[in-house]
């Protein structure tokens, strides 16, 4: 029997249910119901709802039934937790080929049911199947608050990745209280996209380049969108050692709407620094450079202590107290409580930083060497490490300057408790100098890609490899991705095999594609011109996207701006020069037709949990938020992109926050809604925390 047989006995199946139980049809033309026994009046043989299973995990107590305290019929489930513990307990549809719905990758699903709760800690629960890989969990789709009365609830999904050809979905409840649900309902909300003719040539698919008609005021070796949708420029002495005897250091405001650049006080060398966006949106900044090396060889760049916060609502530098240890090119992570974790990097002493370095957002300052956890590791120099939904941070093996680190390259570390734990399938690990990872859109997902990479010491032609892991496995591991589509040397010249790449940039955009671009064969040299669209649902690179025409290999970087575009800075080549000409990249979907637009918002302080409000003045396929950059050598770790599924009604679009703060540390984001034509909003700034 085919599948589309099957799946025609089950629609009839169904519809037989509807006729026998009297329950309302749907209308003509409109979306049937795709949920199987939606009433929950039909019961199986242990008294329980047909297509539906007791489910849930931990050591709270609990207990299943079936009620009479109906929303319509005679029937209705509930689940109640008596007693505190670990886990969840939900009523879901059945795991089963004739019981989950089916559905159409790339399209979404409005669900929707009735419910009533004594808690808080409620939350609408959706699973997967995946071809060839099983039932996974997909998402959390919506907080629900108490309800005393029958409450509906609806929601809609995002896209169905590809590969995804069933999904069930619940109400979970994980807390004390009692959960009762009635009436559920499943409906394909994906309308046929119309014909859309472009005018715009080759830039409909590969997007289109500008170089800005005027340079930049300083060496952009760091690059920061604050929460106005200005840029700080960071140079300090800008990799001229001139410039570090005189005491020129330099910052710079880069202002996108005008073109114009403030000047800003520097008051210490915050060359090859790190930063990070505190939850207020000030910027903190760590550490920097307190020498270069000496031409005897006595030592080499010495790392800083001093740490400051930038204020963009003063546009100046504020010291905070010294770190623990000399930090020159420290990683910086934004945890889910607001602190923030640094790691690695040269001391004071050129040897590098074994203390872990931890910024109480709370107290403002940083702790004491001994008030902090320790594991007296050396991580490398700008290691990238991205928080993971559990609170671990997740060292992905991108770096800076030579080989990795010994092992596998790649780990798990728990600051709480003080352990590492590697993590196996890396590739050429010693080889991933100056690659650059992402955690890929949405953050719920939980998958990190590392790409390219080379080595400044050996300094072999870099590399196309591309890892893939994904991290809410119970022992995650990579395996490996699709390499790089690969470019072309300095000045276009076809070669016979594709090129590799170290110094690497990859920006998140709000369609929940991931731009590459940049890079360099060798160290500091060879610029490579390719860039291409990554899809993180078919795992699968597009190549031939437009290539920016200035070079951009070390000290260069590429960031995502409010309006959807990208801007690339940067190019510091061996001979000691600095490019200091701006490009702006505007991808394919800016070509493909008319923006939507938020034209009215509920509040820009969203609670963890809470469902705020925009209206639209156009329909809409997904919204997100998404973090702003603060980027350097390739590497920006709290880069990340935050699904928000939706609940539609007419242009007032409800959009639904996770209560997880580690997917979404506090701060501000940007706020993009995507139309049906698939071209972004401009962006409002919404503050979560």
């Amino acid at each position: 029997m085919s599948r589309r047989d099957r799946l025609r006995i089950a629609q009839l199946t169904v519809l037989a249910l509807v006729l026998f139980l009297g329950l309302p049809q749907p209308p003509a033309g409109a979306s049937a119901n795709l949920v199987g026994n939606p009433g929950l009046e039909s019961l199986d043989s242990t008294g329980f709802p047909v297509c539906w299973e007791k489910s849930g995990w931990g050591s709270s107590g609990y207990s299943f039934a079936v009620t009479s305290t109906a929303h319509s019929g005679t029937k209705a489930m509930a689940v109640t937790v008596s007693s505190a513990g670990t886990g969840d307990r939900k009523a879901m549809m059945l795991e089963d080929t004739s019981c989950a719905p089916n559905v159409t990758p790339g399209h979404q699903y409005d669900l929707s049911a009735w419910y009533r709760t004594t808690t808080t800690n409620t939350v609408m629960t959706a699973f997967r199947h995946d071809v060839g890989q099983g039932w996974v969990y997909w998402t959390d789709l919506a907080n629900l608050a108490p309800a005393g009365d029958w409450t509906q609830a609806t929601v809609r999904t995002p896209q169905v990745p590809p590969h995804t050809d069933q999904i069930v979905w619940g109400i979970t409840i994980y807390g004390v209280g009692t959960l009762t649900t009635d009436d559920y309902e499943m409906n394909d909300a994906t309308q046929p996209a119309p014909e859309r003719a472009c005018s715009a040539g080759a830039a409909c698919t590969k997007g289109a380049w500008a170089v800005m008609p005027f340079t930049s005021t300083v060496r952009a070796i760091h690059a920061v969108v604050l929460k106005n949708g200005d840029v700080l420029l960071v140079a300090g002495s800008g990799n001229n050692p001139d410039d570090f005897a005189a005491k020129t250091f330099k910052s710079a405001i880069y202002h996108p709407g005008t073109g114009m650049f403030t000047t800003v006080a520097t008051p210490e060398d915050l060359f090859c620094s790190g930063h990070v966006q505190l939850p207020d949106g000030r910027v903190l900044v760590m550490g920097g450079n307190k020498d270069y090396p000496a031409a005897d060889g006595s030592h080499g760049y010495k790392g800083l202590k001093n740490s400051y916060v930038f204020d963009p609502a003063t546009n100046a530098y504020t010291r905070v107290n010294d770190m623990t240890a000399g930090s020159w090119y420290p990683s910086a992570t934004a945890m889910g409580n607001g602190d923030v974790i640094s790691l690695g990097g040269l001391g004071e002493d050129s040897n590098g930083t074994v203390a872990t370095q931890y910024f109480s957002n709370a107290q403002q300052r940083w702790l004491g060497l001994n008030e902090a956890h320790q594991t007296w590791n050396f991580w490398g120099l700008y290691p990238s490490m991205i928080l993971m939904q559990d609170g671990r941070l997740f060292y992905t093996g991108s770096h800076v300057f030579g080989n990795g680190l010994p092992g596998t390259g790649a780990s798990i570390y728990d600051y709480t408790a003080s352990t590492i734990t590697a993590v196996d399938g890396l590739r050429k690990k010693d080889e991933r100098d100056q690659s650059m990872s992402v955690l890929l859109p949405p953050a719920q997902d939980q998958k990190v890609l590392t790409m390219g990479g080379g080595n400044i010491e050996t300094n072999p032609d870099a590399h196309r490899l591309t890892d893939l892991i994904d991290l809410k496995q119970a022992n995650p591991a990579y395996t490996a991705g699709p390499p790089l589509p690969g470019g072309t040397l300095t000045g276009g010249t076809p070669q016979t095999a594709a090129q590799g790449k170290m110094y690497v940039s990859a920006v998140l955009l709000p369609d929940g594609k991931v731009f590459e671009t940049g890079g360099g064969l060798h160290n500091r040299a060879d610029p490579v011109y390719e860039a291409s669209m990554y899809d993180p649902a078919a795992n699968t690179f597009t190549p031939g996207m437009a290539t920016d025409p200035v070079p951009r290999t070390y000290h260069s970087s590429a960031f995502l701006l409010p309006d959807g575009r990208v801007m690339a800075v940067g190019e510091n080549p061996g001979n000691g020069t600095f490019d200091m000409r701006v490009s702006v990249y505007s991808p394919p979907y800016l070509f493909r037709g008319a923006r939507p637009h938020i034209t009215g918002i509920s509040g820009t302080q969203w609670a963890y949990g809470s469902q705020q409000s925009v209206t639209v003045d156009a329909p809409v396929l997904k919204a997100e938020l998404i973090r702003p950059a603060a980027v350097t050598h390739s590497s920006d770790p709290n880069q990340r992109f935050v699904d928000l599924p939706l609940t539609v009604d007419g242009t007032t679009i409800g959009l639904n926050l996770t209560s997880n703060p580690n997917l979404a540390p506090p701060g501000w984001y940007m706020l993009f809604v995507v139309g049906t034509n698939g071209v972004p909003s401009v962006a409002k700034w919404v503050h979560v925390g």
